[in-house]
């Protein structure tokens, strides 16, 4: 990478140098949109034990249960499209600012309502506030991270998920504690905790730098590079050279049609990013992490393994499940499913740091490869336990559950967000994201209304189908996701552009092109 050999005005160690540890620190919040994420869908796991909620659901049928399950996903449904609209055009921190403010307001709602529906239209505004913020804050840490941290940052944003999970699970446990209605109200005010994180952060990080110069402020763009990347050093070498690629990138699509959503069909490098955008969407969901959303199932003890024991059930259904073994003590299943949502976490933040050491390409196929494997164990113990009624088979399909969570975690769940938002050029960069998480967003209602058909006519055999798509990811991944380990945002476009290698300058030869090249943007 160019930055290698670049002189830069920093230190070595970020929390020894001014400009990176602001810029650090308002990254740092920025983070907890996706725990605010995780928090939001989880919630409900932890609610669902409580049995002051359960008095509150009372009156209400299946279906209608399921929607008050379902209201974030379809908030954030609704959400992504119109945040990427917002990012593009009021910038990436009013995007975050948008957003965090509907969770906030959506939670206070939640807390004073005692009618099942108004709960249900507070849950599904969650959803949108965090359907925002996930449009905006990605591109946010993307664009302005200094260049040797940024894929750290992009791969931990997606794997801090299990903070706000894992969050979630401790103040559900704390819920047990407390007697009436508080004892899921506070859960849902705590909702706020993350979001004003956000908005806290806000204070810190600056505007993305690639945004204002889209917007024609190359100076403000010029100064926010150099204060946070060079301590104020506009003739730094780093910081010239990240304003000279910046320009010249977002300059090659100024033309407004650069900017429509036709664009994506224009080349065959942007269809290329299209396809991977989308396919990632369905990746996330239906690569057997999916059957966590059966939630329409009735649930029959008999049944547990075949039907409901899959990574990521806990996230949702963790209470009947454990009930099916034996295990009724509300505060015995909290305190599980905080042990797993660290177990998560664990794995996830190891893959964001494999996948910066050893690549995303890498790191991808082999965790596909091992899931299918752990799949397909799976699926022979649970169908020797439904067929042939043997318990032992039924027991060893729990250390599956465990493996398959680990390697969904190592790759899955870091490059979820990290690899679209570096893929993608700055005009697409926000569309692009919003289309990978409106996809998943697709592809989970999918799951949440056909799994629970489907098992019900081929119970087990079901799970040949999530091995198919295993399979079928396999070889997308190995035959149209390219490496972009160690490049920076814009020599990634190259990759896709079919341009020669990029030849990285070395220092002498950055300083004579920069000789000519002033900060307006402008070459003479």
């Amino acid at each position: 990478m160019a930055s290698k050999l670049l002189q830069n005005n920093t230190n070595s160690s970020w929390m020894k140098d001014p400009g990176l540890r602001r810029l650090n620190l308002g990254i740092g919040f920025m983070l907890s949109a996706s725990a605010t994420a995780g928090y939001c869908a989880s919630m409900i796991n932890g609610l669902l034990v409580l049995p002051e909620f359960s008095r509150f659901l009372d009156g209400l049928d299946t279906n209608e249960r399921g929607l008050i399950i379902a209201a974030v996903s379809l908030g954030s449904f609704c959400a992504f499209i119109p945040g990427s609209y917002i990012a593009d055009n009021l910038g990436r921190r009013i995007c975050v600012l948008i957003g965090s403010s509907l969770v906030i307001v959506a939670s206070i709602v939640q807390v004073a309502t005692n009618n099942n529906w108004v709960f249900f239209g507070a849950r599904v505004l969650a959803g949108m506030g965090v359907g925002v913020s996930q449009t905006a804050a990605p591109l946010l840490i993307t664009e302005s991270s200094h260049p040797r941290q940024r894929q750290a940052f992009t791969g931990l944003y997606n794997a801090l998920w299990f903070i706000g999970s894992i969050t979630s699970a401790a103040i559900g446990f704390a819920g047990l504690t407390i007697l009436g209605s508080w004892s899921w109200k506070l859960p849902c005010l705590t909702q706020v905790f993350y979001p004003v994180l956000q908005l806290i952060g806000l204070c810190f990080v600056p505007e993305s730098p690639r945004w204002l110069v889209s917007r024609g402020r190359k100076e403000e763009g010029m100064a926010i590079l150099a204060r946070y990347h060079a301590n104020g050093d506009e003739n730094d070498e780093l910081v010239q050279d990240e304003f000279y690629q910046i320009c010249k990138s977002i300059n090659a699509e100024s033309d407004k049609s650069c900017r429509r959503w036709s664009t994506f069909f224009a080349t065959r490098s942007n269809l290329h990013r299209l396809s991977i955008c989308v396919i990632l969407g369905f990746m996330q969901e239906w690569s057997g992490n999916g059957m966590k959303n059966t939630h329409k199932a009735p649930f029959v003890p008999t049944q547990f393994l075949t039907e409901f024991l899959l990574p990521g059930v806990v996230s949702y259904y963790l209470a009947p499940i454990l009930e099916s073994v034996g295990i009724y003590n509300a505060s015995h299943q909290a305190a599980i499913n905080i042990s797993m949502q660290v177990w998560n976490l664990a794995f996830a933040v190891c893959g964001a740091m494999a996948a910066n050491r050893y690549g995303r390409r890498k790191l991808w196929l082999i965790a596909t490869l091992l899931m299918f494997i752990y799949l397909s164990a799976a699926s022979t113990m649970s169908g020797l336990f439904q067929e042939l009624h043997v318990l032992e088979a039924g027991i060893a399909v729990v250390p599956m559950l465990f493996l398959f969570c680990s390697a969904y975690d190592m790759a899955y769940m870091p490059l979820f967000i990290a690899y679209p938002a570096e893929i993608l050029p700055f005009q697409l960069r926000a569309k692009g994201l919003a289309i990978t998480l409106t996809t998943d967003s697709m592809a989970c209602f999918f799951n949440q209304f056909i799994n629970p058909i489907a098992l019900g006519a081929i119970h087990w055999r079901y799970f040949t189908v999530y091995l198919g798509c295993l399979v079928i990811f396999g070889a997308t991944i190995y035959f149209l996701f390219p490496e972009t380990k160690g490049l920076s945002l814009e020599e990634v476009a190259r990759i896709f552009e079919k341009e020669k290698t990029y030849q990285v300058e070395t220092p002498s030869d950055v300083s004579q092109e920069l000789l000519v090249f002033d900060k307006n943007g402008s070459t003479s």
